[in-house]
């Protein structure tokens, strides 16, 4: 799909013109009828459906959000979080922009796949087959919306057809109810015994639905229902259809070359085109990458990237490379992360500051902490730019590495400093999906795929539910599989302590595993963490720890998303979400 279909958007839109399921525009037969009279255009329509997964990772529209945002890994820059993440400063109100937009953007993959479905049984020139598995795709595509709306507002109304604009008056279906309703679709696509399990990288279906990304949907809505054998039975299914990690280094894995590895289940398409391309280049990394337009609009957390531990399996301590560290003030502490060869003005700077200028090394200041992120779990270096570490930028046209320092200097002579948003305050950095060197030309359309589903996940899944039936061994064995991979020593079963303990050290390495993909906001709903991981001592803080904002909990209405207001003036039976009216 990569290779030869673009996704469609304008034609889709066009073609679909009641999509707009918001703002109730009429719904359009002819148009209907039109497309379903020839093979291209539905396929046209069938790629619309796909075009709502791919929104959430291509675009720079400031009304798309990054979920991994709202989770413990990511923080947003200061002017991005008080405009658009006021959920996590607690003063958000049902009318906000992004509740309607998401709805919104849900919804209408709804109408789409919901008109395929209905009607693609109608084209005149597609074989049997092929309709049977686009109806597949629209059927575990819908899943997909229904699972998004579910997990954020906790019960929505269930649509399966498409109806006139004034018929949209159903109330909510209950939270169980729809993940039940996700399950049914999933089923259903399943049934079609032409879906393929996994396609080859070579095939021109390649980034469509499989059974493989079927049976992880469905085995993610058995887990928010608690139905842990369900679960683990889907997730072995996927093993058996060819999927497996990846073989070479976790690094590697976020590469073109092996975007299309089996590990990546179900993946959002992109190409090196305006407007097809994904945007964490830009939104990630910093100014100087290449193309010139790096925006790092976000930001690793700080409390997620000291939580890596080291490549042995211990657990990182800033206190072992420097003694006395944790007791000090965070502004002290800033002494050991500036640069060698302060200037006397720089100096000067720094103990107004409040930092222990007593601590400071003129010479080996660097060298003392760039031990901090010596021997780690090597996806810490894999996924930040850590202190006194380097990235290539292209912004010159030529490949330049840029050194992240504190203070911050001059990025336009050598020794090139590591320019980001925020000069006057030393952040982390993100390196994984950044474009290195010159390999692509423009920050705004990387060309490298977004995995949604991929196997790491899957044995991290199954550790989880075997944890969950009290199978701790077996749930120690699916993370020693990821660990194996990361280079980081594997767990010693004797060393868990209580299925407690499991289920802690499982949702760290899924932190660590995943960060910066966008889907850890939703898991950590799911495991009921978000309120207590996001919102205790957490914030942008400096890579020392002083804050720069923090997160406030608006209380137990904001573990689900209000109904937007414009949608219940639309449609009065809708009851709005506990502590929101």
């Amino acid at each position: 799909m990569k290779a030869k279909i673009i996704y469609i958007t304008a034609f889709s839109a066009l073609i679909l013109s009641g999509c707009d399921f918001l703002d109730r525009y009429p719904y359009d037969e002819v148009s209907s009828k039109t497309v379903y009279s020839q093979a291209s255009l539905t396929e046209a329509a069938v790629m619309g459906v796909y075009s709502n997964i791919k929104s959430d990772f291509n675009s720079s529209d400031l009304s798309s959000l990054n979920w991994d945002a709202f989770s413990t890994v990511l923080d947003a820059y200061e002017a991005c979080y008080y405009s658009n993440y006021k959920y996590l400063s607690g003063v958000v109100q049902p009318d906000d922009p992004s509740f309607l937009n998401y709805w919104k953007r849900f919804y209408e993959g709804v109408y789409r796949a919901n008109d395929v479905i209905a009607n693609i049984d109608k084209v005149p020139d597609m074989s049997d087959e092929t309709k049977a598995v686009r109806k597949a795709e629209c059927l575990a595509l819908r899943a997909y919306f229904y699972y998004r709306l579910n997990a954020l507002w906790g019960g929505v109304p269930v649509y399966l057809e498409n109806l006139a604009p004034e018929k949209y008056t159903k109330g909510r279906s209950s939270e169980t109810d729809v993940w039940n309703q996700v399950i049914d679709d999933c089923t259903a696509a399943l049934s079609v015994e032409a879906l393929p399990g996994k396609y080859a990288t070579s095939d021109s279906n390649y980034g469509r639905v499989t059974k493989g990304m079927v049976y992880m949907l469905r085995a993610k809505a058995y887990m928010w229902l608690k139905e842990w054998d369900l679960a683990e039975k889907d997730l072995l299914e996927i093993g058996k259809l060819g999927y497996g990690l990846f073989k070479g280094s976790y690094a590697d894995l976020f590469k073109e070359a092996n975007e299309g590895c089996d590990e990546m289940i179900f993946s959002a398409q992109m190409r090196n085109e305006q407007g097809q391309g994904n945007v964490f280049t830009r939104t990630y990394g910093y100014f100087h990458v290449a193309g010139g337009g790096g925006n790092n609009t976000f930001f690793a957390n700080t409390n997620f990237v000291d939580s890596y531990q080291n490549a042995d399996g211990s657990d990182f301590s800033y206190d072992d490379i420097i003694p006395g560290y944790s007791s000090m003030s965070p502004r002290a502490r800033s002494v050991y992360f500036l640069r060698d060869g302060l200037t006397a003005t720089e100096q000067e700077t720094m103990t107004r500051y409040g930092a222990d200028m007593s601590k400071y090394l003129s010479t080996g200041n660097e060298a003392r902490i760039k031990r901090a992120f010596d021997n780690r779990d090597p996806r810490l270096a894999a996924n930040v730019i850590t202190p006194y570490s380097s990235h290539s930028g292209g912004f010159t046209g030529e490949p330049v590495n840029y050194t992240l320092r504190w203070p911050f200097r001059d990025s336009g002579k050598s020794p090139f400093d590591l320019e980001s948003k925020s000069n006057d305050k030393f952040l982390y950095c993100i390196r994984k999906f950044v474009t290195v060197g010159v390999e692509y030309t423009n920050s705004n359309y990387n060309p490298v795929d977004c995995p949604i589903y991929r196997y790491a996940d899957v044995l991290l899944c199954l550790a989880e539910c075997a944890n969950e039936q009290d199978d701790i061994a077996g749930a120690v064995s699916y993370v020693n599989e990821v660990r194996s991979r990361a280079g980081v020593k594997v767990i010693d079963a004797g060393s868990v302590t209580s299925k407690e303990d499991m289920k802690e050290r499982i949702i760290n390495e899924k932190r660590w595993e995943l960060a910066f993909e966008e889907q850890l906001y939703f898991e950590e709903l799911r495991w009921g963490v978000w309120q207590s991981d996001k919102f205790t001592d957490n914030g942008l803080f400096e890579i020392w720890g002083e804050p720069v904002y923090s997160y406030n909990w608006g209380g137990d209405k904001y573990l689900h998303w209000p109904v937007p207001s414009k949608e219940k003036e639309m449609n009065t039976n809708l009851e709005q979400n506990y502590g929101w009216n």
